[in-house]
This record gives structure tokens, sequence and C-alpha cells, in this order.
């Protein structure tokens, strides 16, 4: 059975930090690339941060470029998603996607709210 489950979420002060973990079970994880989206409320859903299936190309959204900081560990099957510098905007439910061509797997999400 696929799994992915986000974890790391919570109430985070203007300013503070989070890490997100989304740990990954029933496929060949490092055969997948990962991504982090998240969705405020009343918007679309939106990329965060991509990272390959072996971590060689990475690409971040322009409003986290320089806060935020994806990695993943093949090992753990687990990718991460470091958010530092919060502020309100980023204030969201973020979910992380598995993708290879043909297949495409997502987690059920995790609150993220930054409020002083």
């Amino acid at each position: 059975q696929v799994q992915l489950v986000e974890s790391g979420g919570g109430l985070v002060q203007p300013g503070g930090s989070l890490r997100l973990s989304c740990a990954a079970s029933g496929f060949t994880f490092s055969m997948y690339a990962m991504t982090w989206y998240r969705q405020a409320p009343g918007k679309e859903r939106e990329l965060v941060a991509s990272i390959s299936s072996r971590g060689g190309s990475i690409n971040y959204a322009d409003p986290v470029k320089g806060r935020f900081t994806i990695s993943r560990d093949n090992g753990k099957n687990t990718v991460y998603l470091q958010m530092n510098s919060l502020n309100i905007e980023d204030t969201a439910v973020y979910y992380c996607q598995a993708r290879r061509v043909g297949s495409e797997y997502w987690g059920q999400g995790t609150q993220v709210t930054v409020s002083s």
C-alpha cells in the first residue's frame, strides 16, 4: 500500500522555523522525484520546491528561495522541507508528492500556520 505521510507542521511565529518531513512507503522511493506543494485558504495549490530522484536537481518557487531547503534521504525513504524566516504568507497546508512517468502519489497534508 502506497503511503506518503507528512509531519512537522504546526503554529510558529513570524521569523520562526519549521522542518517538514514526508515519509514514503509502498513504492520505490529512490526512483521518484519529490515535490512539496502548498495550498492556502481560498488559493490554488502551488509548487514550493522539488528534488529529483537522486537529489541532483532542485528547484524552488520564487517566494521561498533563500528561505526554504528541500532535501531527501533515500535510505530513509523521506523527503524534508526546512523552512526558515517564515512569514504569514507561508500559512498553508503543505503536501508532498511523489512523481515519475506514469505514476503520482500524494500525501494527506500538514498544516503550517504562521501567526503572532
